[in-house]
C-alpha cells in the first residue's frame, strides 16, 4: 500500500486526483489532503511522512517550495504543474517528477510505477540534489499565465467552465460564485481577492468587496451618487452592481483601454 498526500488548494482538482488514484493499477491510499504551505509545514513536522506527496507547485499563499526551506520531506515528490515546457526541462535536470495539469490517468499511473523501482535511499538523495531556489526563480520570472478555465464540480461529476464564458464572479456569505453569460451560476473554490490576481486584468475587474466583472457583461455605466458608479450588465444580476468612489477613476480607465 503506497501512503499518498497530496497537496492542493483547489478542493476540485483535490477530488479529482483522488478520483484519479481510485483508478490506477497500484494499491494507494490517500493519508490527507492540505492546501496550503503553511498547513503543510505544520503536517510534516507532526506526522509520518508518506510514499509520495503529490505537490501543486502554485498555492494560495506562495510557491509551494517554500515548504521544503522549513521542512526535512522523507517522501518522493511528483510536482502537479500547469507551467511550460522551458520550466519542465528544469524538473528533468533536477530529477523531479511531475506532472501537467489536468493530471491524466495514464501519466499518474507511470509516475508511481517509476516510483516503485525506486527505493528509499535512492529518493532521499533526488530530494537533497533539488534546487527549489533556482526552480523558484525560473516560475516567477515566466511570463505571467492568467486563467483560462475553472474545474466545475456538479453533483458527483466534474466539467472545466472558460473563464471566457463568464460574465461576473459574486461572493455571498463566504461563498463565491460563477455566473456565465448563459445565466448559469456555480460556486468556485477560490475567494475574490484570489481569482483577482489569476484573470486577465484587461477582461476583468474586482469592482467592490463583492463583485468581478468581465468587461464583456458591461452594458452601460450609469453616474450614482456620491461620485460612484452603477453597472447595468448582461445578463442582470438581481442586486445593484455598484463600483465605489475610491475606484471609480480606475474603472474608467480600464474602460478605456
Amino acid at each position: 500500500m503506497i501512503k499518498v498526500v497530496i497537496i492542493e488548494d483547489e478542493l476540485p482538482a483535490q477530488r479529482l486526483l483522488k478520483e484519479t488514484l481510485k483508478e490506477i493499477a497500484i494499491n494507494t491510499e490517500v493519508v490527507c489532503c492540505l492546501n496550503s504551505i503553511k498547513s503543510a509545514v505544520e503536517w510534516f513536522k507532526h506526522n509520518s511522512h508518506p510514499d509520495i506527496v503529490l505537490l501543486d507547485i502554485q498555492l494560495s499563499d506562495g510557491l509551494s517550495f517554500e515548504i521544503f526551506k522549513q521542512v526535512n520531506i522523507e517522501s518522493s515528490i511528483i510536482f502537479t504543474t500547469a507551467y511550460d515546457e522551458y520550466a519542465i526541462q528544469a524538473f528533468k535536470v533536477n530529477s523531479i517528477d511531475y506532472l501537467l495539469k489536468p493530471v491524466e490517468k495514464d501519466e499518474l499511473q507511470t509516475a508511481f510505477e517509476k516510483y516503485q523501482h525506486y527505493n528509499k535511499q535512492f529518493i532521499q538523495e533526488k530530494n537533497s540534489n533539488i534546487d527549489f531556489s533556482e526552480l523558484a526563480a525560473l516560475i516567477k520570472s515566466e511570463k505571467t499565465e492568467y486563467r483560462k478555465r475553472l474545474l466545475i464540480q456538479s453533483n458527483e461529476s466534474f466539467f472545466h467552465l472558460p473563464v471566457d464564458d463568464i460574465a461576473l464572479f459574486y461572493s455571498m456569505q463566504g461563498i463565491t460564485f460563477a455566473v456565465t453569460f448563459e445565466k448559469r451560476e456555480y460556486a468556485v473554490n477560490f475567494s475574490l481577492e484570489s481569482l483577482k490576481d489569476q484573470l486577465q486584468p484587461d477582461n476583468f475587474f474586482k469592482i467592490n468587496r463583492q463583485f468581478i466583472v468581465n468587461i464583456d457583461a458591461i452594458k452601460r455605466v450609469h453616474s450614482y451618487f456620491n461620485g460612484k458608479l452603477k453597472l447595468e450588465i448582461i445578463p442582470s444580476h438581481a442586486e445593484d452592481i455598484i463600483v465605489g468612489k475610491d475606484k471609480a477613476a480606475a474603472f474608467k480607465r480600464w474602460m478605456d483601454r
